[in-house]
């Protein structure tokens, strides 16, 4: 029969931190997670608004790159900070909220440069339809959050998508442009 030594399980530990890591979850910090959108204004200023309410989960394998994120917007928690546009907002000529009160983006794949995450791929779903989408990832990053007591990632994305693909045409005629830039923020929590 084999003794197993305080020696030797010390003398293992190195050889345990090499084992792979294994796909971890998390989940998203609504303190730390924010999509903003940006849209011209007939060349005079950007109008400019946010989602307050959100949820989601992330999965994602350090080693193996790979990873899904599942996000989802209350609509009805539109922000521009004018309560008057964001009732605009909330109607039928944009975010149609009474049919359509969520906004999804779940991802299908992490795109790398070596170890430098460069862009999130997926689905969009707004207005009851779905369009693919790309997130250009400006900065990435893990780290051990002190107040959390857990690992985090997160980071800054920005996509821009042509509204109309999923049916926001108000305004269109009148020469508002087509095309809205979106910045995700996003933090989430090691569970």
């Amino acid at each position: 029969m084999r003794k197993t030594t305080l020696v030797s399980v010390v003398a293992a530990l190195p050889l345990l931190a090499a084992l792979p890591a294994q796909a971890a979850s998390y989940k998203i910090d609504p303190a730390h997670t924010f999509a903003t959108f940006e849209i011209d204004h007939f060349g005079a200023s950007v109008n400019r608004g946010r989602f307050d309410r959100k949820s989601g989960t992330v999965e994602f394998d350090k080693l193996k790159k790979t990873g899904k994120v599942t996000l989802e917007f209350d609509a009805r928690s539109i922000n521009s900070g004018t309560p008057d546009f964001d009732k605009h907002l909330m109607g039928a000529d944009f975010f149609n909220v009474e049919k359509h009160p969520s906004i999804r983006f779940v991802s299908d794949r992490f795109v790398y440069e070596g170890d430098t995450l460069k862009e999130v791929t997926g689905k969009l779903t707004l207005l009851g339809k779905t369009h693919p989408i790309t997130f250009k990832a400006n900065q990435f990053t893990c780290y051990p959050n002190p107040i959390a007591k857990t690992e985090a990632c997160g980071g800054d994305f920005v996509a821009e998508i042509d509204r109309t693909q999923w049916g926001m045409d108000w305004g269109v005629k009148m020469g508002m442009p087509k095309k809205v830039r979106i910045i995700a923020q996003i933090e989430a929590f090691r569970q």
